[in-house]
């Protein structure tokens, strides 16, 4: 907490400034939405950079760490017998973004906002799944794990399997979280390319 209370004080906060304020010249220019904040994006850039460099082993991809954090807290409970407790665990742990969702979707009647909450504006979904996209009543995204697995089985480090990860860990927990929002997803099998689509049911 404290970390994160001495991050947010060093860092820019954004200097957009209001459109009543600015001058009329102003209103004309093109602004990157960073402005304020350069130093923070060229940080940003710079990990990006690294990381897509880094090919010690294998090729590392953006959600490599994100990627490694899942398997490890995924393969620790298992080997306790203890997946099923974790996955509710993490259902119960996000209840107040997802009840919250429910009051919005109850007020509103839109349903679809199961799914925005749930990967369009969620950095947790798009952070690790990295071709995340869809409309309307479905997203598909590529299943993160296997690139992952396939180096990492080798060294002794991870025994599961994407089939395994999918039936007892990603299935189980959309659907939690939609049971929480109020509503009902169809998570499909893993497609031959590794696509995982996600549906909303009447």
């Amino acid at each position: 907490m404290a970390q994160a209370h001495a991050q947010n004080q060093t860092r820019p906060a954004a200097t957009h400034t209001p459109t009543a304020t600015r001058s009329e010249a102003d209103k004309y220019k093109t602004l990157s939405g960073f402005e304020g904040r350069e130093e923070e994006l060229g940080r940003s850039l710079s990990i990006l950079l690294k990381m897509l460099h880094n090919d010690a082993g294998y090729a590392h991809e953006m959600n490599d760490p994100l990627v490694k954090a899942h398997l490890l807290a995924i393969q620790f409970a298992r080997n306790r017998g203890e997946l099923a407790q974790y996955v509710a665990h993490d259902i119960k742990t996000m209840e107040p973004v997802t009840l919250r969702m429910k009051g919005i979707i109850e007020k509103t009647g839109i349903r679809e906002i199961a799914l925005v909450a749930l990967f369009d504006r969620t950095a947790c979904h798009y952070g690790l799944a990295l071709t995340s996209g869809g409309e309307g009543r479905r997203r598909s995204w590529k299943e993160p794990f296997g690139h992952v697995l396939e180096q990492c089985r080798k060294l002794g480090q991870f025994d599961l399997s994407v089939q395994e990860i999918h039936d007892h860990w990603t299935r189980p927990r959309l659907e939690g979280y939609a049971r929480s929002m109020g509503v009902k997803l169809e998570v499909s099998p893993i497609a031959a390319d590794g696509t995982i689509t996600v549906e909303l049911v009447d």
